[in-house]
């Protein structure tokens, strides 16, 4: 599992002295409202910075970190992921997971036979859907209790009961 989990993406800048605007990659936005501190990744490595102050734009979230004061600095920074360690990251309710999580887990069927890994999670609004990477195509599997019916992280399998006519 990843030690740290992005939370938005610098998209631009925000204003002279040093603000970033952010692209929230999270459910909910308000969890910026409770970052106290971040790391950026710089010249190869995690750099930790301490949260100055936030403002909610649009769609959108200007943070003035600590150590960014201009707009050239901040400019730098275009691209970059905000991250936060695992141990600050929001709890999840049961039976939700992180999407970085998931990518990679093996999915099998209800005979146990390997349909392929989780590549990517597509977030559509209603539910989540898996793209599982099989031997020869890309396989969208619903995010549904009466499809997926065990997520076990630690044996990075999922285990799922495909709908008739789905494959």
């Amino acid at each position: 599992m990843l030690e740290y989990l992005s939370i938005g993406q610098i998209v631009n800048t925000h204003g002279f002295k040093g603000e970033v605007k952010i692209y929230p990659l999270t459910d909910d936005i308000g969890r910026f409202e409770k970052l106290k501190e971040v790391y950026l990744e710089e010249n190869n490595e995690l750099v930790k910075h301490t949260v100055e102050s936030i403002k909610f734009l649009r769609s959108t979230v200007a943070v003035k970190l600590s150590g960014i004061d201009s707009e050239e600095a901040a400019n730098k920074l275009k691209g970059s992921y905000i991250k936060v360690d695992r141990k600050s990251a929001v709890k999840l309710p049961k039976d939700a997971y992180f999407i970085c999580d998931l990518i990679g887990l093996e999915v099998y069927d209800e005979n146990v036979q390997l349909i392929g890994a989780v590549k990517d999670v597509l977030q559509t609004g209603s539910n989540d859907v898996y793209v599982v990477q099989s031997k020869d195509k890309d396989i969208l599997i619903p995010a549904l209790k009466d499809v997926v019916r065990q997520i076990d992280l630690e044996n990075k399998k999922i285990m799922v009961e495909m709908p008739e006519g789905l494959i």
